[in-house]
């Protein structure tokens, strides 16, 4: 299987990617159960991207049901190096207004039933999150927003703190107001474990949040519903198809030299040679060679 070295994971509202061309359905077997749905590879300006739709086919797992770590070690298998994560939010800060978006730098995982961790069961490793998303990677997500902005406006807000919730339920009046006294810039149900899990796989990770609505703290907006969220990202799906094609090329162009990429050097507890054989195999994707 040829590698593919940039990955993108579209959430609700983006299904597909209209600029891959060329593009062919990949079912992956991983050891922790087939990812959301097929992997769509193809080429953007001939640049090879792999493609998942993180709520599988016609939206059908709720955010609890999404297999994370299937999803990212089928990335990692097909070779991922770089991993954009694409998905709608609720704004918790009156500055960020429905349709703007929004480039986190930081999280506040609050999720509970989610399987977070690729270690475990015979191996040991406790990766840094300090810097949750890669900033080279952040860097050119910006930029390439800031590229499309001046034919289709839009306002982008650089950092901020993503805030991570259980769901499938949004939010009630208390604990909207609580996340807002955290400081959290945005609420979302999607983007842990999965960028935990990227950056356990070695994987430079940054994610573009796509505000929909004030979710319910607002005194003077309409509580979130999905009826708007969903109307709202699909009023933003245009430019985010525009975005991603342009963050590819960037990504293709400089190969941004990242700290996700060597994460397990100084995070690996149990050493490989210490491992069962079964254990070694069901990590030899995410240890990535690791003597």
């Amino acid at each position: 299987m040829d590698e593919v070295s940039i990955g993108l994971i579209g959430g609700s509202g983006l299904y597909q990617m209209e600029a891959l061309n060329d593009a062919r359905e990949i079912d992956i077997v991983t050891p922790y159960g087939p990812p959301s749905g097929p992997i769509v590879v193809g080429t953007v300006d001939g640049v090879r991207v792999a493609f998942l739709a993180r709520h599988g086919r016609g939206h059908r797992l709720i955010p609890s049901e999404v297999p994370y770590r299937a999803n990212i070690h089928a990335m990692k298998q097909l070779g991922v190096r770089y991993l954009i994560s694409m998905s709608a939010v609720g704004s918790l800060r009156e500055d960020i207004a429905p349709l703007d978006m929004v480039v986190p730098d930081q999280f506040i995982d609050l999720t509970r039933r989610r399987e977070g961790t690729f270690f475990g069961a015979g191996a040991v490793a406790h990766v840094s999150m300090a810097q949750p998303v890669c900033s080279a990677v952040s860097a050119l997500l910006a930029r390439a927003v800031e590229q499309i902005a001046c034919a289709h406006p839009v306002t982008l807000h650089r950092g901020g703190t993503y805030v991570c919730i259980e769901g499938p339920q949004f939010s009630s009046q208390a604990e909207s107001n609580w996340y807002r006294s955290m400081g959290a810039s945005v609420i979302g149900m999607t983007n842990m474990p999965e960028a935990k899990l990227a950056r356990e796989a070695q994987i430079a990770y940054a994610t573009l949040a796509m505000a929909t609505d004030y979710d319910c703290w607002h005194p003077r907006e309409a509580h979130v519903t999905a009826e708007t969220a969903i109307a709202n990202l699909m009023k933003n799906a245009g430019r985010a198809q525009l975005i991603a094609a342009s963050v590819i090329r960037m990504i293709s162009d400089e190969r941004p030299a990242s700290l996700a990429h060597d994460a397990l050097a100084s995070a690996l507890v149990t050493a490989p040679s210490a491992m069962d054989a079964d254990v070694r195999a069901r990590l030899a994707a995410v240890l990535d060679g690791m003597a």
